[in-house]
């Protein structure tokens, strides 16, 4: 393997900042991007899980943000900044849902989840896109989903949020382009997870509807999206921006 190869796939150099770090796609997107030699910073809102993770993560850091409390997450990334220095690559991938027929969802229940997804995602960012605009450039990717692009039942809020997150990506690439600042989004599909298990295990007809979507008929692995988000993260993908990638095993494009 030459060395002009390994260095377009290479994140030796960067530090990576994964929000939702501790468990699930999050934390798998930063051991991915630790193997490929980022120095990785794990956030969330539980300190416990997310230390768990870095014990997990060779040379992992840990800080503690709560990215429903809106008001507070432009102190927050500034003080990360400020402890860590520039954030190279940002994943906003912190999420959650709130599963109910449409008819007995509240305002409250929606806002609840927006907040984190779509709200909570764009004030933590703004600091640190800034902070990369100011200094050379950098790399911002957002978790979608399905979601953003099929109707689920009973997940208005987490259908509004992700499919949100798909205009967001088109306009902070458009912004911040010219900055160097590329701006990709991530949409898995039905990938083995314990949040994906815990909806399908005692539900065996949906699981089989997600299996028959699927084209390669078999359900994703956490290290699929991992590895996706190395390859936007790197030099390998310098020109690509504004893009949502589908890590779904042909679920979208199929029949």
């Amino acid at each position: 393997m030459n060395d002009s190869f390994k260095r377009a796939f290479s994140l030796e150099g960067k530090r990576a900042l994964v929000t939702g770090g501790g468990s699930g796609l999050g934390e798998a997107m930063a051991a991915a991007m630790a193997a490929a030699g980022a120095k990785v910073i794990l956030v969330g809102r539980r300190k416990d899980m997310l230390e768990q993770a870095a014990g997990r993560i060779p040379g992992a850091k840990v800080e503690t943000v709560d990215l429903a409390d809106i008001a507070a997450l432009d102190a927050a990334a500034k003080a990360i900044l400020e402890r860590h220095g520039k954030i190279d690559i940002l994943v906003n991938n912190a999420g959650n849902t709130i599963r109910k027929p449409f008819l007995e969802t509240t305002y409250e229940d929606i806002d609840a989840v927006v907040d984190v997804h779509l709200r909570g995602a764009l004030e933590f960012s703004r600091p640190i896109i800034a902070r990369q605009a100011e200094t050379g450039g950098g790399c911002v990717i957002f978790t979608a989903s399905m979601a953003s692009y099929m109707g689920l039942p009973y997940v208005m809020g987490y259908t509004v949020a992700k499919t949100a997150l798909l205009g967001v990506v088109r306009a902070l690439s458009a912004e911040f382009a010219g900055q160097n600042v590329r701006v990709n989004g991530i949409a898995p599909g039905w990938i083995d997870t314990p949040l994906y298990r815990g909806a399908t295990g005692a539900d065996p007809a949906r699981k089989a509807k997600a299996l028959g979507r699927i084209q390669m008929g078999r359900i994703g692995e956490v290290e699929d999206v991992g590895w996706t988000s190395v390859f936007l993260a790197s030099d390998a993908a310098a020109y690509i921006t504004g893009q949502t990638v589908a890590v779904d095993g042909g679920a979208l494009a199929g029949f």
